[in-house]
């Protein structure tokens, strides 16, 4: 028994080693659009062991970080004068209106209402 929990440790140890050497966690994320499971693919760990090194090193699940990254790149495509609808396609939703309620959810207003007057 001691030698499974030694090899589970050991294994442990070589994912997240794995995961230390990401040096763009934004860069990932875009690359695998924005899924977590897409991402642990492309860093060649599990999910779980992408959810326990999150948490261990910036105390948030990665889904939460990237609806908070996605979002803080919704709002500087918006202010830089991008619509809604580039804006949406550029960060991975497949449609427009489930950008708009997502940036409401979050930031309690309408994308509309991010974007510069012209």
């Amino acid at each position: 028994m001691s030698a499974l929990r030694y090899g589970s440790w050991i294994e442990g140890i070589i994912m997240n080693t794995k995961l230390n050497h990401v040096q763009d966690w934004l860069a990932l994320a875009q690359q695998a659009n924005w899924s977590i499971t897409e991402m642990a693919r492309l860093c060649k760990v599990s999910v779980r062991t992408m959810e326990r090194h999150f948490v261990k090193t910036l105390g948030i699940l990665p889904k939460a970080w990237l609806t908070e990254q996605r979002q803080k790149l919704a709002r500087e495509l918006l202010l830089d004068s991008s619509s809604i609808k580039e804006t949406a396609a550029c960060l991975g939703y497949k449609y427009p209106t489930n950008f708009t309620r997502r940036h409401r959810g979050c930031w309690k207003v309408c994308p509309s209402g991010q974007m510069p007057s012209p």
